[in-house]
């Protein structure tokens, strides 16, 4: 502790550490030497620690773990094995043994006084389907039913368990089930990773049909389908008159008949859509884009976007969306963020505008509008923007509004100006009919991984929440032309934290907090918005969010606004291009790459800049955050009065542990998350996405658990809920895991009722 304590001071830091060094070192030399004043001086370090850590960080268990434990641990050894005076032994080591307990208490982080919620309004009869997504085109992620209520939720077991299919292997996919099904007319309809598609009797989990879709597996593409659209042809007659739409792992948009399974022949050439037309993909390295999420469905328009690689090269495939006749498969229209006024595709020798911003989470829509909305990414590199056009920075990290019947742009609101850390809008837009006085207004919900929440009239893209345009640092990069201000959501809660500081760096001892503490004096970090520097910086939110593509759910009758978020921040650098080089920072197209041994670090080559790229979370040397907990939340907001409800850490420790190891405590934590919120008109939030691997029921009133289950993986999905044949509720989930998030690998689709 001396030696770095003392390098820290000199950084600006604490002193806490030099001094504690120095006197535990003293303190040892006395007890080698079988002097009794060694435990007293040790004993006093240790009292000093304790008045130390309560000034730095108060009453906080998890804030006190790191600073208190370790050496509460070394004053019990002392005690029991030392000979100071007798009388004091068992009071001293009564009290270590309290501060002991007390250090992994968490206190609690929800309001005292919660609002009661008014019992939900009487609404259109419960369909008992989940259509879209997002339960409908509004993406509310919403059900009418009631039948599992706070009251009875604890009474939820297991009705069945289906396998979707163990994934095969190649380089470039994920392999991850991150399926939010579709029950509809009585079936339940999803898909697996390399997009096998199937359909399941909704009660008993029995499959019906199953499509193995003949992809090609050297084409790469990111193994994610997030889900599948279902289209009902309008004249009712025909080929496949109710069919699924789904894109596929190697680029393309497929129709499916909804009773067989057998491809639509009238659809496209032989069933399929190509959507590699246009973007010149030869040029790229395999798996570098392809659709994860499914096409939205708007006025017979099937409007999808693509997953693109980042940070690969400043040359990567365009960030293009079209919208398909649903019936035909033929091209209606084409967005493209680099010529958005031609809608038509490019002549055969040209190619759609690469490197532009993409959008790949679900999109959501309006049918009276007749509009479609994006959330949309940004052109690669996401943290070096010299190469970015007016044109396309406009339309980077925004919210687009296109028309279903052209694809004419009608409105873009940005989240973030020239975004600079990966902000991209990785959340479905939600639409809901927002309270201002005595009325409702048609509003669109974008929760961004900056952790703000924006409201807009859906018609106009105009906010109808304060939004305040605030100072960022600046940018240290030659030539970068940064953005001087960002906008904030000040009229809404917002879910970025506070700005990090010294004393919210965290480990599990004295040691590894130490090390964060020179990490993070070392970095530059000015708060949200920091940009990435020639050297090492420190980003919150991180990669992660914020809020990231779980997006938020909307109870309808109550007008409550549920959110899962995230505090986690990540330590970036930007490194020279020699010394990226001397890494292995190659694309696959870069003939250097051709058995060139692994990157010894996290990162990316970012070819045609000029610089290399280190990111990823900010850890300790024992691979766990430096910031302290919590690093989830779940929270409620009242849309009428913009306030909110409660809040709570989501996720216990169970899962949780140095170097990966799952230590299996119990203690509440607040975990890092990936998933997605349901609410039910029976006052209820069903949630997994949770690093524990729990799928959890959440009273709305207060936010307290109701239920919980541990799955056989992490389920980083969005659930849904259903009512089936034998009038019963079902809840269901995907757990398929998450290699990045530690909690394994697994191709379940469980569902659950009440118990008989």
């Amino acid at each position: 502790m001396a030696g770095p304590g003392l390098y820290l001071a000199t950084l600006g830091g604490s002193l806490y550490y030099a001094i504690a060094g120095t006197l535990i070192l003293i303190s040892g030399l006395l007890i080698l030497g079988r002097r009794d004043s060694g435990v007293l001086l040790y004993l006093l370090v240790f009292l000093g620690t304790i008045i130390w850590s309560v000034l730095e960080v108060g009453l906080d268990g998890w804030a006190l773990m790191p600073r208190l434990v370790f050496l509460a641990a070394g004053a019990v050894w002392l005690l029991l094995t030392q000979r100071p005076i007798q009388r004091m032994r068992l009071g001293a080591v009564a009290v270590c043994l309290l501060l002991l307990a007390g250090a992994v208490t968490v206190s609690s982080q929800g309001h005292k006084d919660v609002p009661q919620l008014a019992a939900n309004p009487a609404s259109a009869p419960a369909s008992g389907e989940w259509t879209h997504y997002g339960s409908s085109l509004h993406a509310t992620r919403y059900s009418s039913l009631a039948q599992i209520t706070p009251a009875n939720a604890g009474n939820l077991v297991e009705a069945w368990t289906y396998h979707s299919g163990m994934f095969g292997h190649d380089k470039h996919s994920a392999h991850q089930l991150e399926l939010t099904p579709l029950m509809v007319d009585g079936v339940l309809y999803g898909c697996n990773a390399h997009t096998a598609i199937f359909a399941l009797d909704p009660v008993t989990g029995k499959q019906i049909w199953r499509h193995e879709t003949a992809i090609d597996m050297a084409a790469g593409g990111r193994g994610v389908c997030r889900g599948v659209a279902f289209f009902r042809v309008p004249s009712g007659a025909g080929e496949c008159p109710t069919r699924i739409l789904v894109g596929t792992v190697d680029n393309r948009l497929i129709a499916l008949d909804a009773k067989t399974g057998k491809s639509c022949a009238g659809f496209g050439t032989d069933g399929a859509v190509d959507l590699s037309e246009g973007e010149g993909l030869e040029k790229y390295a395999r798996g570098w884009i392809n659709p994860t999420s499914p096409p939205t469905i708007v006025r017979g328009t099937a409007v999808i976007g693509s997953f693109i690689v980042d940070n690969q090269s400043i040359d990567v495939p365009p960030g293009v969306i079209r919208g398909y006749d649903a019936v035909t498969g033929a091209l209606k229209w084409a967005f493209d963020p680099g010529r958005p006024d031609q809608h038509a595709p490019p002549a055969p020798s040209q190619t759609y505008v690469p490197s532009t911003p993409n959008s790949w989470p679900p999109f959501s829509g309006d049918e009276a509008l007749g509009l479609v909305y994006l959330p949309m990414g940004n052109g690669s590199p996401d943290y070096y923007g010299l190469q970015r056009t007016p044109q396309t920075d406009r339309f980077s990290t925004a919210v687009v509004a296109l028309d279903a019947d052209s694809g004419a742009v009608r409105w873009v609101f940005q989240a973030v100006h020239h975004d600079l850390w990966d902000y991209d809008l990785a959340a479905q837009p939600v639409l809901a009919d927002f309270p201002v006085g005595e009325s409702t207004v048609p509003a669109l919900i974008q929760a961004t991984k900056t952790g703000q929440i924006f409201v807009l009239d859906r018609r106009t893209g105009k906010p109808l929440t304060k939004v305040e345009e605030k100072a960022v640092p600046a940018s240290t990069i030659p030539g970068e032309h940064w953005s001087h201000t960002q906008p904030f959501s000040t009229g809404m809660p917002e879910f970025a934290g506070p700005a990090l500081t010294e004393a919210d760096m965290w480990g599990t001892t004295p040691f590894d907090q130490l090390y964060c503490r020179i990490q993070f004096r070392q970095a530059r970090y000015e708060g949200i918005y920091t940009p990435l520097r020639f050297g090492s910086s420190v980003r919150t939110p991180g990669e992660l969010g914020g809020i990231d593509w779980g997006s938020v759910s909307v109870d309808e009758g109550r007008k409550v606004l549920i959110v899962n978020s995230n505090l986690m921040a990540d330590f970036d650098e930007l490194i020279s291009r020699q010394q990226a080089d001397d890494e292995h920072q190659f694309t696959e197209k870069d003939p250097r790459a051709k058995n060139a041994p692994r990157p010894p670090t996290r990162g990316a080559a970012m070819a045609g800049t000029p610089y290399g790229l280190h990111f990823d979370g900010f850890r300790t040397a024992l691979g766990i955050p430096c910031q302290r907990p919590p690093y989830g939340y779940l929270a409620a907001i009242d849309l009428k009065t913009q306030t909110l409800l409660w809040k709570h850490p989501l996720g216990n420790a169970s899962n949780s542990g140095p170097f990966g190891l799952a230590l299996g405590l119990p203690f509440r934590l607040g975990t890092p998350n990936i998933g997605g919120s349901i609410v039910t008109a029976g006052g209820v939030i069903f949630i997994a996405a949770t690093q524990d691997k729990y799928f959890r029921a959440i009273d709305e009133r207060d936010g307290k658990t109701l239920w919980e289950v541990r799955l056989p993986a992490g389920g980083h999905a969005t659930p849904i809920t259903y009512l089936g044949r034998d009038h019963q509720q079902y809840v269901l989930i995907a757990a398929g895991g998450s290699g990045g998030f530690g909690t394994g690998s697994d191709d379940s689709l469980i569902a659950y009722r009440l118990k008989p």
